[in-house]
């Protein structure tokens, strides 16, 4: 850990050096980093880097835009906010490759044909904010984060010119996100669940390292190509299929949802509605309280009814006229999810709570008729 530590502050110290005295060489070459995807979450869909390399002032550093620390203070709430700062963060090239070798991640390196006072500029700036609080960037899912920033710097010494993105824009962020969870049910259904309305619009926007890797190869700069090179660093290990696994995967709820049915017990099924309405409330509130634009005007809560915290304590024509109202709600969310990918993996919950709902009514229907004695 101590050699790390040493090893980044010499590595700062460098920087800091070319930053006071910044003269590239004519060897001097910049290339982008495009990694591919690990286990965990936050690594699902890849990353972003950028290189500075110059042989001649024995330079060789990675500039990573994907930074944050796990001790920052409220760490989870600032996270679901969306005001958790991330970071740039420079590290060496054998550093960086290593723990892309270590969990088997590919690394794609593209080499970009720049003139050199833009590599230059590119060098100057990157060193400057590494010392200035440019250095950090509010993370947005979609909005700013690796892969952007390193878009954003690109095109800052381009003349402005970001990359476009030349992938499918005709598919939603959604569908996009899709493929992504194919061997991780709860993921799936989680993003699907805490998503709301923004996730649904177009894919307009480059915000994916795959997406700039491909814009990246069709860029034209002046006519000319402005990738002229590209590397497969790390081969990156083949992912195996994934072999079936009833936990993970949407028959662990159908089987869970099936027995509460067939249990068929009121109590159990006013429980099961509580917990949903507690989810429900956090769809609302997080939507008022975070700054992710993903996780606004959430539809889901149409599923997950606010309403239904309150059906454990109504009776008689109150708990009927609730439970019609969210049964009514029920069916309009069932409209919205019509042509939405997502309609398989919520179709359990939406047939377990519909039938929970008339269960309810109609067993309190016959209270209401039977006579009084």
């Amino acid at each position: 850990m101590l050699q790390k530590i040493g090893l980044l502050l010499l590595l700062a110290f460098s920087v800091t050096a070319f930053s006071q005295s910044p003269k590239l060489s004519d060897k001097a070459e910049v290339s982008v980093f495009t990694c591919g995807r690990g286990e965990q979450l936050y690594s699902t869909f890849g990353h972003t880097a950028l290189r500075i390399k110059d042989e001649t002032n024995q330079l060789d550093v990675v500039f990573n835009y994907g930074t944050f620390d796990f001790r920052t203070e409220n760490f989870y709430l600032k996270f679901v906010k969306g005001d958790l700062q991330y970071f740039m963060s420079v590290t060496s090239v054998e550093e960086f490759i290593y723990e892309y070798q270590t969990d088997g991640r590919e690394v794609i390196e593209q080499t970009l044909d720049i003139p050199l006072a833009s590599k230059q500029k590119l060098l100057d700036e990157l060193s400057a904010a590494l010392y200035s609080s440019e250095r950090y960037y509010t993370y947005k899912f979609i909005d700013r984060n690796c892969t952007t920033m390193v878009n954003e710097k690109i095109g800052g010494v381009l003349d402005g010119k970001k990359m476009e993105k030349v992938d499918d824009k005709t598919i939603t962020y959604r569908e996009l996100l899709y493929p992504y969870f194919e061997d991780y049910f709860w993921y799936k259904l989680g993003i699907n669940i805490i998503f709301g309305a923004k996730t649904d619009a177009k894919a307009e926007q480059l915000f994916l390292p795959t997406e700039l890797l491909h814009s990246l190869d069709q860029a034209k700069i002046n006519g000319n190509s402005l990738v002229i090179r590209k590397n497969t660093l790390v081969a990156g290990t083949p992912k195996a299929e994934a072999e079936f696994s009833f936990f993970n995967s949407i028959y662990c709820i159908i089987a869970f949802l099936a027995l509460l049915l067939l249990l068929n017990k009121r109590w159990l099924f006013l429980t099961y509605l509580f917990i949903c309405g507690l989810l429900g409330l956090f769809l609302c509130l997080v939507g008022l309280y975070s700054e992710h634009q993903e996780v606004l005007w959430n539809y889901n809560a149409l599923l997950f009814s606010p309403l239904f915290i309150l059906l454990p304590f109504l009776k008689n024509n109150r708990l009927q006229k609730v439970s019609l109202v969210s049964i009514a709600l029920l069916l309009v969310y069932t409209v919205v999810m019509i042509n939405k990918p997502h309609l398989p993996i919520m179709l359990p919950f939406i047939v377990s709570t519909l039938y929970m709902l008339l269960k309810i009514i109609g067993v309190n229907h016959l209270r209401l008729l039977s006579p009084v004695k």
